[in-house]
């Protein structure tokens, strides 16, 4: 420690010194909390690194509203306190920092199984909020005590006063969000695109940050006051503009969203329209149809006419069935209107039972899409084959268990195929089928222990039923 910057210290804190009582040669307590002791410092840094972990936790789930348990929270709380120690300890400034933000992402996408675009959302929103707040006390108390930031870090009181008032204001943040219901929800249902440039921005931000927070750090005692404070600034409006993007294009997306549920609902709603002028204009001939068949007391061709008269019936009804205030997830919606309207072109019937709220399950929506999209394309292609093609799709809750079931069952031809072997890699009935829908849910399915998929076969019917528990 040079003379200089010991005689600033001196100066610095002898006015605290006094206010607290007594003088710091005569206090061996403030004597060491007032010294600069970076070892001291670093050691006693820990419990801190577990309060920044787990208000980071609560502010990136709360923001972009990730549903975990408690056991959940406590590993990735350990995996990144544990990883931020040993960088810490082990591996110099700034390589660690470089290391924690690598590594973040997989601790967060392997224990809250989100994508790799939130768990690098995740990683960043605490990260540049720290740095934001660190860089905007340090320059306060530097303005206030006039002390080397260096030496002011390196001094427990001020280090930890610092450290403190950091995660104050991001608790503050926390509860905040958490009590205005604030939410990025959204997200999740942007396009490829979208979400690219997204991340690409995210990557180029976290560089940004990254440089920023390493000048502050260790040039910030060569730039002149205004300089930082714009450097501050400019930080801060970059994040601002950033989430106002984020808001516009999500606005974007749900607009096109909304526009794409519109044309499949005015699809759906033009084709009821059809079947039910069909069945004003046949209802005298229909009602003829009973009418001879009571008259001859023909009870076996009433049954046979009336089965036949059903089918219209459900297919009337399915496309009743087919409206997005019965199935009230958009992505769900989207895909099942897509679906049947496609079965409906390869004279294919759909008999759809949603008997619960398609925004309670408890799946991965993205997952989910994927796999829901597969057994759909499968049960059509398979049901197009039989003279009679029949699809069943039935979303519906155990009445005693927690338990939510998917349960898709067609008509095939196939009656030789092996429920084992249609789930390997590259396995495929047809010609030119990569053989990869299953296989893919196979491995979806290995990632998460609350999904089950049974298959059985009956005489009539091959059926895929999806369980999820919760």
């Amino acid at each position: 420690m040079n003379k200089i910057a010991h005689a600033i210290m001196q100066d610095s804190t002898f006015t605290i010194l006094l206010c607290l009582g007594g003088n710091k040669m005569d206090n061996p307590l403030l004597n060491f909390i007032f010294s600069p002791t970076e070892n001291i410092v670093t050691f006693f840094s820990i419990p801190f690194i577990f309060i920044d972990v787990i208000v980071g936790i609560l502010l990136f789930t709360t923001l972009l509203d990730i549903n975990y348990t408690k056991k959940q929270f406590f590993c990735c709380t350990i995996l990144m306190v544990l990883t931020t120690i040993i960088n810490k300890f082990f591996i110099p400034s700034p390589i660690s920092i470089i290391i924690n933000m690598i590594l973040f992402p997989i601790c967060i996408h392997i224990v809250f199984k989100v994508t790799i675009f939130h768990s690098i959302l995740c990683a960043i929103i605490p990260f540049s909020f720290t740095i934001i707040l660190e860089s905007f006390f340090e320059k306060l108390f530097y303005i206030f005590l006039q002390m080397p930031i260096d030496l002011l870090l390196s001094i427990p009181f001020y280090r930890f006063s610092i450290a403190s008032l950091v995660y104050i204001c991001m608790y503050v943040l926390y509860k905040f969000i958490k009590k205005s219901h604030l939410s990025i929800t959204i997200l999740t249902q942007m396009n490829k695109k979208n979400k690219n440039l997204i991340i690409i921005n995210l990557i180029l931000g976290l560089l940004v940050i990254f440089c920023q927070f390493y000048l502050l750090n260790y040039y910030s005692d060569n730039f002149p006051l205004i300089t930082c404070l714009i450097n501050i600034l400019c930080l801060i409006a970059y994040f601002v503009i950033s989430f106002v993007s984020f808001i516009n294009i999500s606005k974007l997306e749900t607009t096109s969203m909304s526009l794409e549920e519109s044309q499949l609902s005015y699809k759906t709603l033009e084709l009821l329209y059809d079947n039910m002028r069909t069945f004003k204009h046949d209802f005298g001939n229909i009602l003829d149809g009973f009418a001879s068949y009571i008259a001859y007391n023909d009870m076996e061709g009433l049954k046979k006419y009336y089965d036949e008269l059903s089918l219209d019936f459900n297919h009337i009804n399915n496309l009743s069935t087919l409206n997005p205030k019965v199935i009230n997830n958009h992505s769900i919606y989207v895909l099942l209107a897509n679906k049947y309207h496609k079965a409906d072109e390869k004279g294919i019937k759909i008999d759809l039972k949603v008997l619960f709220d398609l925004n309670t399950l408890q799946i991965n929506m993205y997952e989910f899409s994927r796999m829901l999209g597969i057994l759909l394309d499968n049960a059509i292609e398979a049901a197009s084959e039989c003279d009679e093609k029949l699809i069943n799709v039935i979303f519906q809750k155990d009445s005693h268990n927690p338990i939510q079931y998917i349960i898709i069952s067609n008509t095939y031809a196939n009656k030789s195929i092996n429920t084992e072997k249609i789930f390997e890699k590259n396995f495929s009935t047809k010609k030119g089928n990569t053989g990869l829908g299953l296989w893919e849910i196979k491995q979806l399915l290995k990632k998460n222990n609350r999904l089950n998929l049974k298959t059985t076969i009956t005489k009539k019917y091959f059926t895929q039923k999806l369980e999820i528990y919760y």
